[in-house]
């Protein structure tokens, strides 16, 4: 694998759009591509690809006696296309940027200071009904002019100061993209679907992970800011607490939840609602923490436990929490197993990564790759303004209706 300067400008203008989808769609039938996102605590680039490569973990690799023609695609968690363009053996080149977007829209969610992250791969790899390597021994195939270097179980050359992938001949990849165009377009694996969801770790459960110090006037400049999830310890922080029930816009957001008494010094979930200006701020001890008073008006927000709720696998966004002006998150929801089989009359999921309210919940997270089948659990929810259209889909098991 070498740098590509191309490849990096390509990545790099479209990192600076914000956008979080894959493109640009001109583009797209020749390069593969792998996003990634966070914000709020320092992650080097190297975490995201440290996540794409550990979907290794729900992959099953299709050996040379399944391939009949065409190779089985098998990935047991919500995605693996990042790990098999991470080591697609025809792919050779990569080029990545990252760009600073302010007020990216994580599928509905805002964030104020995303880091996003773009690489771009050529030749593209996820080839539909294909290995993304041949099985043998490590270095095996490496060119003759390689000398029979190899490290880390790579090709390598002496002198150079790169790893290069087992190369593949050109004709293979050519043949396998005229035959294919057609269905590459509705069915490729290179699809804008999970990981995109799975730094999504924090963005599967929609919440925004904060550090101790993080002010609440730092996060809401006109963004939905309402769900947090506190990391531990911020009882030892030194972070200002300005206020008492209600608290000032400069206060750390964790030290206040733990002053309010909605989390512990464990961390965790907590909810957020702006209550405008308010004339002074009283000081006070609570729970470890002690405030300060402040006597000049100033904006105001309150903290409170996130709430829970049960559902089945056919309750809606509609029935639980319809959407209202400003945005706000429904309870946190606990999905049960097994909703995929669920009836599709009254469990319906319309859209693919937004979807209707009309949709089922549980169906819908299933479908985006938030929960496992066999496994359920808590899904955060977020209510969003009506769209003229919503697009169809199957992921995971799950066909979505348009």
């Amino acid at each position: 694998m070498i740098w590509d300067v191309e490849l990096e400008r390509s990545a790099e203008e479209w990192a600076s759009t914000c956008l979080w989808e894959h493109g640009p769609a001109n583009l797209l039938p020749s390069i593969g591509q792998n996003l990634g996102a966070h914000w709020g605590r320092y992650r080097p680039p190297t975490y995201h690809v440290q996540a794409w490569y550990d979907e290794v973990r729900d992959y099953t690799f299709p050996y040379p006696q399944e391939c009949n023609p065409y190779c089985p695609f098998r990935c047991s968690g919500p995605v693996c296309t990042h790990y098999t363009q991470v080591v697609w053996a025809t792919s050779n080149r990569i080029g990545c940027a990252i760009n600073l977007c302010h007020n990216m829209n994580i599928w509905g969610q805002i964030w104020a200071k995303a880091i996003y992250l773009v690489c771009n791969y050529s030749p593209k790899g996820n080839w539909w009904g294909h290995a993304p390597y041949k099985h043998g021994r490590s270095c095996s195939a490496c060119p003759p002019s390689y000398g029979g270097g190899c490290r880390d179980n790579l090709c390598y050359k002496e002198g150079s100061e790169f790893h290069y992938p087992i190369p593949e001949p050109e004709e293979e990849t050519n043949e396998i993209e005229r035959q294919r165009s057609k269905a590459i377009d509705t069915t490729s694996q290179t699809r804008p679907d999970a990981y995109d969801s799975n730094e999504v770790v924090s963005t599967e459960q929609m919440s925004q992970i904060v550090s101790c110090e993080v002010r609440l006037r730092d996060q809401c400049k006109g963004t939905t800011c309402n769900r947090y999830e506190c990391s531990a310890g911020c009882l030892e922080s030194t972070a200002k607490v300005i206020g008492s029930v209600h608290y000032e816009m400069q206060s750390s957001i964790c030290r206040a939840a733990i002053h309010a008494g909605a989390i512990d010094n464990d961390g965790g979930w907590v909810d957020v609602t702006r209550q405008g200006r308010r004339n002074y701020f009283i000081k006070s001890y609570r729970n470890g923490i002690q405030s300060i008073g402040k006597y000049q008006s100033a904006n105001s927000f309150t903290v409170s436990k996130v709430a829970f709720q049960a559902v089945t696998c056919e309750t809606t966004t509609e029935q639980m929490c319809p959407f209202q002006s400003p945005a706000s998150h429904c309870p946190r929801v606990y999905c049960p197993r097994n909703c995929a089989q669920a009836s599709p009359h009254y469990a319906r999921v319309f859209g693919t990564r937004i979807y209707s309210d009309i949709s089922s919940i549980c169906k819908a997270a299933l479908h985006a790759g938030v929960v496992r089948n066999h496994q359920g659990g808590y899904v955060d929810v977020m209510p969003i303004d009506k769209k003229r259209h919503y697009f169809g889909s199957t992921q995971n098991g799950i066909t979505s209706e348009r």
